[in-house]
């Protein structure tokens, strides 16, 4: 008998063209939700898969955002716990982890979440081993060394680091000299929140050096006091967090942005974690935010930015203090750490 659709539709040749922009979520917490609901407003995706441990969570989501379809131009929105559903996908973005409580600093976060990355980079690779990595669950800057070393290749690898401080700076920035955000420029590198570093010496506005107009910025004799400027930059989240319980929608616009930067070839510089080693004299083997280049093959490069010995010195903290973390990091059976952390998922 035929079925109504063989009457309304005469196919002329079988369809079996893969999609060329698959993007991936794993984790639909609110993180991964507004991740999701970027993605699909910038119509970045052929295919949206979506993968989470949590069913009814996954369940739910993907029917709140397959009832939506209509409006963006994504022609699929798929989703599953089995990983299997996430095969051949261009971009994967990571918002799984251990929740971040209130008042909970960043480095409290590490050896639970980086065995749950243990545990969720190997299915990742057995289906999409040729996908691009964004690692955004904190603490970014660890979590983006797993992948790593399980010998993802690092242009493949890429932690969302410190990709919202410049709009946050610039916002700031912005306000305080009556601008649009879009005119000031300013870059903060290194480890994501408590202890990035702002580059005051590159800040300006239409190439005019802020600093050499008051080269008192950034200190304690700044009259002006511009280091206000970057403590509600850094401080933001855990206020963020106190009142709502979550960061989600800068959060999701930043990764979209970042995307964007590499389905399209855009080849824009982001500050973005990247493996360090080999750069300013660094040694140990961490990752922290530098401004890269991403294109349509990952991570490129590095751009080689002239710091400041202060600058520098810094940075190098940041990689002390990761590597001492990172050295003690122990193993263990990650499957049953992951489902102990089944309630507390992002």
């Amino acid at each position: 008998m035929t079925t109504l659709k063989e009457k309304l539709i005469a196919p002329v040749e079988q369809d079996t063209t893969a999609p060329n922009n698959k993007i991936t979520v794993v984790g639909v917490g609110q993180v991964g939700m507004a991740d999701a609901i970027s993605i699909l407003r910038k119509s970045l995706a052929d295919e949206l898969s979506l993968v989470d441990v949590l069913e009814d969570k996954l369940k739910v989501e993907t029917m709140n955002l397959q009832h939506g379809s209509l409006f963006p131009q994504t022609s699929k929105i798929a989703a599953d716990k089995d990983y299997s559903v996430m095969a051949d996908s261009e971009i994967v973005v990571i918002t799984a982890g251990v929740h971040q409580q209130d008042g909970e600093r960043h480095l409290n976060l590490v050896q639970r979440n980086v065995h749950v990355f243990r545990f969720i980079i190997p299915q990742i690779m057995k289906y999409s081993p040729n996908c691009t990595i964004i690692a955004v669950s904190n603490p970014v800057d660890i979590l983006t060394c797993v992948p790593w070393e399980l010998n993802v290749p690092k242009h493949q690898v890429i932690g969302s680091g410190c990709n919202l401080y410049p709009a946050r700076s610039h916002y700031h920035m912005a306000e305080k000299l009556g601008i649009h955000s879009s005119s000031c420029h300013r870059w903060i590198l290194g480890k994501h929140n408590d202890s990035s570093v702002e580059m005051w010496s590159g800040v300006n506005v239409a190439w005019v050096s802020l600093q050499e107009l008051n080269p008192e910025m950034g200190t304690d004799n700044d009259s002006e006091n511009w280091e206000e400027v970057y403590k509600m930059v850094v401080e933001s989240t855990y206020e963020i967090i106190k009142l709502k319980g979550y960061t989600i929608w800068a959060t999701g616009l930043s990764v979209a942005d970042l995307i964007e930067s590499m389905l399209k070839n855009l080849s824009r510089i982001h500050p973005v974690s990247t493996m360090m080693k080999g750069i300013y004299g660094i040694e140990n083997e961490v990752f922290l935010s530098l401004p890269c280049i991403l294109n349509a093959w990952g991570l490129t490069s590095v751009i080689n930015q002239k710091l400041k010995d202060d600058e520098v010195a810094q940075l190098k903290k940041s990689v002390d203090t990761l590597w001492d973390i990172r050295k003690d990091l122990k193993d263990c059976d990650v499957r049953t750490l992951y489902c102990r952390s089944l309630k507390t998922i992002m």
